[in-house]
Formats: structure tokens, C-alpha cells, sequence
């Protein structure tokens, strides 16, 4: 994890730029994007040396308190500071590494199927999806008609150019997907099914790997989704993310238009079209 810190030490430190620090403008070509060590050294109230050591995965224990001075000097929000501690003080790894369970429980699978008019799928850390109901499917892609290691999001949104069409955010999708992957990977550090996963997709496709490449963090927490289909054409929802208790690593993921809207009056087209197939 040591190199891993200084990897996204050094891509968070390229990022900020001195005046966005109270740095005076000193002129000319600087040789670096955003701070140099120095400069981040000083901010953070360390030394330039002791720095360069953790940015070359040198650096032992870090403090607490050196965490928090770096995190306020790199301006990292919640999601990047939580992921910063971690990769500092990362899980010790478990002598039989749990295995996260790839179905969820009859009790999710019975709260989904009452959602009928809401699209909504269960997620866990590496993206597998776990379970989804019927809207989500005619929303999306026929999750039962994929082989179960295909039921995952990094591995559709970069092998599966049906992705493509679906989102017309592609790109956003793709790269939020990769900074879910990103921010829950350091609290599975002995997971071999996800590094596969990776490894993978980094070998196949030269955007995942780029993306990966940046150390970019983010929670699926709530937000809006673009969606087209080929039926009612471009839709917008707002989703929802919510984690499952009792089934760590688990979280329900729930769309919905906003009422009285386009979006849903093609949402319940959607349904109607998915019923007559019954």
C-alpha cells in the first residue's frame, strides 16, 4: 500500500495549483502541474525529505495529524480522505479471506420484486450485480440472459459496447464505476476476485487502465442518470444508494423520474411494454 499512497499523493499534489493555496505567483514555467513537493512539505507542516519519502513508498507509520495536515494542504473531499487514511493504514490481511456472498439475501430478493414501478439492482464492492428486478432489466440490459461473471458493471461498461447506447453519459458512467472500484479496493485488500477483475479490465481496455491510472475516488451515494432506450428514446432519473445492513458491502441502488415528468411517462411506457412480454 506504501506505493499505492504515493501514487495518489502525487496525482492529487499535480492538481492543485499555488494560487489555489495562497501561493504567490512567482512567474515563469514551473516543471510540474500543481505543487511541487516543496511546496506541499511546507503547507502540510512536514519536511520536504520526509515527504519525498512517502511520495516514493518509502515513508513507515504515518501519524495521524500528518494525514490531516495532508488532506487539508491537497484539499481532498470526504471520499478522498477516507481513502487516503486507509491507503496509509491499510486492513491486515485475513489468514482465510472472507468471501463476500454473490447472491442476495430472500428478503432483498422479496423487497425488489415489490418494487414494480422502480427500477433497482444490488451492488456489492467489485460492482457484481447480485439481484435486480424486472424494471430494472427493461430499463437496462436482461441481467438473467448474461453468464454470472458478466454480471458486473466495471466489466459492461468496458467490454460490453451495448453500454454505449444505454448511457449516453457513457463516459461519466465508465468513469464513476472505476472510482466506486477505486475507493472500496483499498478496504479489500486480499480480495483476489477483484484484482482479477483489474487486472482484466486493465489488460482489455486502454480507458480503464488510464482512469485507473488517475486514482480517482468516489461513493455511489445519490445523483442523476441518463439513460436511452430503445423504445421511449432518452429518459432522466434520479437514483438513490442505499446499504444493505446485515450484508456488509451490499448496497440497493433505486432509480425514479421526477414526478409528472417526460421521464416518467416514458418510464411507465417501459413497464407496459415489459408487461406485454409476459
Amino acid at each position: 500500500m506504501a506505493k499505492e499512497l504515493g501514487e495518489f499523493l502525487k496525482t492529487r499534489r499535480a492538481r492543485v495549483r499555488p494560487e489555489d493555496v495562497g501561493l504567490p505567483d512567482l512567474g515563469g514555467r514551473r516543471r510540474v502541474p500543481g505543487l511541487r513537493r516543496e511546496e506541499l512539505a511546507q503547507l502540510a507542516g512536514v519536511s520536504a525529505d520526509y515527504y519525498m519519502r512517502l511520495e516514493q513508498g518509502r515513508g513507515g507509520g504515518v501519524s495521524e495529524e500528518v494525514l490531516d495536515a495532508l488532506a487539508r494542504a491537497l484539499r481532498l473531499d470526504e471520499d478522498e480522505r477516507g481513502y487516503l487514511f486507509g491507503l496509509a493504514r491499510p486492513r491486515r490481511p485475513q489468514r482465510r479471506p472472507r468471501r463476500a456472498p454473490r447472491c442476495a439475501s430472500p428478503r432483498l430478493l422479496s423487497l425488489l420484486e415489490s418494487m414494480r414501478d422502480t427500477p433497482a439492482y444490488v451492488i456489492d464492492h467489485r460492482t457484481d450485480i447480485l439481484a435486480w428486478n424486472r424494471m430494472a432489466a427493461a430499463l437496462t440490459l436482461d441481467f438473467g440472459a448474461l453468464a454470472p461473471d458478466e454480471r458486473n458493471w466495471a466489466r459492461l461498461c468496458f467490454l460490453d459496447p451495448r453500454t454505449t447506447e444505454i448511457f449516453p453519459a457513457w463516459e461519466h458512467k465508465a468513469r464513476e464505476t472505476v472510482a466506486f472500484l477505486r475507493l472500496h479496493a483499498v478496504d479489500h485488500p486480499d480480495d483476489r476476485r477483484l484484482a482479477e477483475l483489474v487486472g482484466e479490465l486493465s489488460l482489455k481496455s486502454d480507458l480503464f487502465r488510464r482512469w485507473w491510472n488517475d486514482h480517482n475516488v468516489r461513493e455511489k451515494t445519490h445523483g442523476e442518470k441518463r439513460f436511452r432506450h430503445p423504445v421511449v428514446g432518452e429518459l432522466s432519473l434520479s437514483f438513490q444508494t442505499l446499504a444493505v445492513l446485515g450484508e456488509e458491502d451490499q448496497v440497493l441502488v433505486a432509480y425514479a423520474p421526477e414526478p409528472g415528468s417526460a421521464s416518467a411517462d416514458a418510464l411507465r411506457l417501459i413497464g407496459m411494454v415489459d408487461a406485454e412480454r409476459l
